[in-house]
Order: structure tokens, then C-alpha cells, then sequence
């Protein structure tokens, strides 16, 4: 148990710290750990990893996430032999003393030590729009960027329909981007992407200064070297947007993370791909990766036979099982490479 009792509270934390669903805690090993050796101690480490986590405590998840989820680690030590753990309850009634709120934070774990903290609406639909939450897919995307840091590395990234930003601040603070153009055309989820990219240390703006590597936790610190990408957002709606628009942000990479959900968007998408392929005739045109959770596979088929119409080629690209974000049950998650 001496070396699985830390492995599960790193289980716990990572969980946590991004608010995924309950169900997908390692509940049944912890119990049988508690079975083994009912001490407080196991608890104790879950609780600093989790509610108390110092992330947790500057960025907090949802008042009733975080009530649920010490509930359940209540109830879970009740049902052992172990003394009752007052730090327990004292975090319970901190939180059943707090007022709910309409945002929350979730915080990711970078492989590098890092962290992408995003603030987000607790409401799947929030001000008339459904982008002010991280979904599924970008997720999925984001993870497969980093295990292809190469395709973005001292490139221009364009992404369409950046929503809060998850997608594109784990890009730049994993593979090293040139410029990195975020793009969406509500002003809701513009400004509360504009918070979140302040949030985790850019500055918005060309001509961003060399960073300092600091020390992350049980790391030792690194070298000064290291560039931060220019980051840029702008308002896009592909419904509107101008090749000459799109020629001046000359992307090498475009991306994307579940924009294939309404079939009413979907030639309008396809449209922007065109111009983005015609805006570019003395260069390549750019590599194109979208990401979607296929919902209804009708959608999804129209967009691919709309691809198909206007002669854009796809593929669907391999993914890999390691799991750096994704906890959950998965959707059906693809990811399409376009060719424009």
C-alpha cells in the first residue's frame, strides 16, 4: 500500500482539479485501500490533493461539485473502522457555508508540471451560447496536440471557434507555437476567452517578451530560453469573414474542437476552409485538423459529404488511449485532417 496510496491521490487530484464527473473517482480502490488499512492518513493526503490543493483554493470548482464530492469522501470513511477526521468535516461545512455561484474554475495538469486554470459558466447554456464550457472534444484535441507538438512548433495557428480557450492555451504552453490566433464571434465567449488567457500568464498582443522558466514543483529549474508565442484574439463569423481578412492572418495550421454540431453552421464552416485555401495562392495551404464529438452521426456525415462537394479530402487520424485530460467515459470522438 506505500506506494499505491500516493499513485491514488494523484488519481484524485487530477480528477478534481478539472471537475470531472463523480463516477469517473476511483472510488472502488479506495475503499478496498480503506479496507486494508483503515487510517485517516489516506484520506488526509486525498483531501490536500483535492479541496484543500492550493489551486483548488485560489480557483475553486463549483460550490455543489465540491460538496458532492466531499459527501461522498465522507461517506466512504464512515464506512470504516478509522477515527473520525475533523479536517474532513471542517472542509464540508466551509463549503456548505459558501454561496453558489454562477462560475466556477477547472484546473488542468500539464505533463510539464503546469496548469491550465479556465474560468467557466456552471450552466451548459449560459448567455444564449453554449461556449462558455469546455467540451469533449477539445479535450480530445488538445491531448492529441501535445503528442503532435512537431505540427505546431514555431508555426501560425489559427483556431475557429475557440470558446474559452482550452485548446489553444495547451498548445502554447506545450508546443511552442509562432502566433497563435484565437477566433469566435460571440462577445460573451470573447471576453470571458480573453480572461482566461490572462489567466494563465500571456499577454495578449504581437511581439510577446522571452519568458523565464520558473520552478515547477519538483522540478528543478530550466533554462531562460524559452519564446512565448504571440497570442492574438479576433472576432470571426464565418458567415461574414473576407479572404482578405483571413490573408492577413496567414495561418500554417487551422484547428478545431466541436464546431460540427448544427448543420446549419456547416456550410458556413465549409466556406471559411474555402477562402482559406483561396487566400493563400502564392503558398501552401494551411494543414487543417478538426475535431468532433459525433452526437448525431447525421451531422456528422453531411460534413463530410459537404467536404466531398466542394472536393476538400479528409481522413480520420489515429488516437492514442493515454489519458492526460480525458477521464470519463469517452463519446465518440474524431479527429478529421482536411485537405483544403
Amino acid at each position: 500500500m506505500a506506494t499505491a496510496e500516493p499513485e491514488l491521490g494523484l488519481r484524485f487530484q487530477r480528477r478534481f482539479l478539472a471537475a470531472r464527473q463523480l463516477h469517473s473517482f476511483p472510488w472502488p480502490e479506495l475503499e478496498q485501500a480503506l479496507r486494508t488499512l483503515p487510517n485517516s492518513s489516506l484520506l488526509t493526503d486525498i483531501l490536500h490533493k483535492t479541496v484543500l490543493h492550493p489551486l483548488c483554493v485560489k480557483y475553486p470548482p463549483s460550490t455543489k461539485y465540491r460538496r458532492c464530492f466531499l459527501m461522498e469522501l465522507i461517506k466512504k470513511h464512515e464506512g470504516t473502522a478509522a477515527e473520525p477526521l475533523d479536517e474532513l468535516y471542517d472542509a464540508l461545512a466551509g463549503v456548505l457555508n459558501e454561496e453558489e455561484s454562477t462560475r466556477c474554475y477547472k484546473n488542468y495538469l500539464l505533463p510539464t508540471g503546469e496548469s491550465v486554470t479556465l474560468s467557466e459558466s456552471v450552466a451548459m447554456i449560459s448567455g444564449g451560447t453554449t461556449g462558455l464550457i469546455t467540451w469533449d472534444a477539445a479535450l480530445h484535441l488538445a491531448q492529441w496536440a501535445t503528442g503532435n507538438s512537431a505540427l505546431f512548433s514555431n508555426r501560425t495557428v489559427l483556431e475557429l471557434g475557440s470558446g474559452i480557450g482550452f485548446t489553444g492555451i495547451v498548445i502554447c504552453k506545450t508546443c511552442s507555437p509562432k502566433t497563435y490566433v484565437f477566433s469566435d464571434c460571440h462577445p460573451g465567449v470573447l471576453k470571458q476567452l480573453t480572461e482566461n488567457i490572462r489567466l494563465n500568464g500571456f499577454i495578449l498582443g504581437p511581439k510577446t517578451p522571452p519568458c523565464t522558466q520558473t520552478k515547477s514543483q519538483g522540478q528543478e529549474a530550466e533554462g531562460t530560453n524559452c519564446q512565448k508565442p504571440d497570442l492574438i484574439v479576433v472576432e470571426l463569423d464565418w458567415g461574414s469573414v473576407t479572404e482578405k481578412q483571413l490573408l492577413d492572418l496567414q495561418p500554417d495550421v487551422v484547428i478545431a474542437a466541436d464546431v460540427v454540431y448544427d448543420p446549419e453552421i456547416i456550410l458556413a464552416l465549409i466556406g471559411t476552409l474555402q477562402k482559406l485555401s483561396t487566400s493563400r495562392a502564392d503558398r501552401e495551404p494551411p494543414e487543417v485538423y478538426i475535431a468532433s464529438t459525433i452526437r448525431n452521426p447525421d451531422t456528422y456525415h453531411l460534413f463530410q459529404a459537404e467536404l466531398d462537394k466542394v472536393g476538400i479530402g479528409w481522413q480520420i487520424l489515429p488516437t492514442h488511449g493515454n489519458s492526460i485530460f480525458l477521464y470519463d467515459v469517452q463519446p465518440n470522438v474524431t479527429i478529421l485532417q482536411l485537405f483544403i
